[in-house]
């Protein structure tokens, strides 16, 4: 534990701004090796939680906006980290303490234990600002960051609803009004409505209308019953396709219910539209400016972006290949600039089939 006592203790005293700075500063060493073996150390139970693991829940100063925290700044493209990489040359953490591990055994460790390593290990994640109604017609309005988009044909979403002992059968109320329903709506949250939107997660008695508390604005779908926030860029009005419940294995309770979604009808702001190459319409990252959830109460921002190019089937990158065109497939490392609202990866083609991609 010594060697992660010296990790833990390098990292406070440079400080994490100081640190990423350093880190996307770094010189390329085409030379580097990959060090040595990496050290494992097995955390038994609950121990490793409250001693192994930094904290990572930024001060109450910080986090509620004081003059603690940086100034705001618009979001904006950038190089990519490395233009200069090859295949092959090794990229090595360059953080203290990169060889050492904490394994944590998810079958002996407490959930609540787990919760915290989750959120902040999976990062970072959309956020759906959902949107759904019981069969009597009451509104319910929750974000979810157990979420993202898990193919396009036909447009499909995944929500990870997370059971609560405190609630009816532990169904909190969205996954109660989907399962009643079989509909809801993503709204995509963005910065300039953050604060309302994350008014509404609090653990409000159901039959609340967290919309009307926040002080958001309904919108009328078109395709299902439960209305669109007017104040996100972009909604997906979903039909539910099917649920998954996940057990505990130990008590055979669920304890988290997966409902898979199928997008019926897309709907995008013009101030934040964009069009690929090939005119097909698309969303500017810049101009919607979403949120992303960290761990704890910490949410991220998109500031900077860049495009690093896919290779083909021989490992060659565009402007390499002979006669092939510069831009198919994406651009090379460092082409987000200059490319105005455009985005990442706009002019990519969807992955074949059976190939990896999103």
């Amino acid at each position: 534990m010594a060697l992660v006592g010296a990790a833990i203790g390098a990292v406070s005293a440079l400080g994490i701004r100081e640190l990423v700075v350093r880190l996307l500063h770094r010189k390329d060493t085409a030379s580097a090796t990959g060090g040595a073996k990496p050290t494992e150390i097995v955390a038994n139970g609950t121990s490793h939680s409250a001693n192994a693991v930094p904290a990572t829940t930024p001060s109450s100063s910080a986090a509620s906006g004081s003059s603690a925290a940086a100034d705001w700044q618009p979001a904006r493209h950038v190089k990519a980290p490395h233009p200069g990489w090859k295949p092959g040359q090794p990229q090595p953490c360059p953080l203290p303490g990169a060889d050492t591990f904490i394994e944590v055994d998810t079958k002996t460790t407490p959930p609540g234990d787990l919760y915290p390593l989750v959120i902040s290990a999976a990062v970072p994640r959309p956020v759906a600002f959902i949107s759904s109604v019981d069969s009597a017609g009451a509104v319910n309005l929750s974000p979810y960051s157990f979420f993202n988009a898990m193919g396009f044909n036909p447009p499909t979403v995944a929500i990870g609803l997370c059971h609560s002992p405190a609630r009816l059968e532990g169904k909190k109320d969205t996954l109660h009004n989907i399962e009643q329903t079989g509909e809801f709506v993503v709204n995509i949250m963005s910065e300039w409505f953050v604060e309302a939107a994350n008014h509404t997660c609090g653990d409000y008695p159901r039959g609340v209308d967290e919309m009307k508390l926040a002080g958001l604005t309904p919108l009328a779908s078109t395709k299902v019953r439960p209305p669109r926030v007017a104040e996100s860029a972009v909604h997906m009005e979903c039909r539910l396709r099917t649920i998954h419940h996940v057990k505990n294995e130990t008590t055979g309770a669920v304890t988290t219910s997966i409902a898979i979604g199928e997008v019926l009808a897309f709907h995008v702001s013009a101030a934040v539209a964009g069009r690929s190459p090939s005119g097909k319409l698309t969303v500017d990252p810049v101009a919607l400016a979403p949120v992303a959830r960290c761990g704890g109460v910490t949410y991220a921002r998109c500031t900077e972006l860049y495009e690093i190019g896919r290779p083909d089937g021989q490992g060659r990158y565009p402007g390499e290949a002979a006669g092939k065109k510069e831009g198919e497939g994406g651009k090379a490392g460092g082409a987000g600039q200059g490319q105005g609202q455009q985005g990442q990866g706009q002019g990519q083609k969807p992955p074949a089939a059976g190939a990896s991609g999103g």
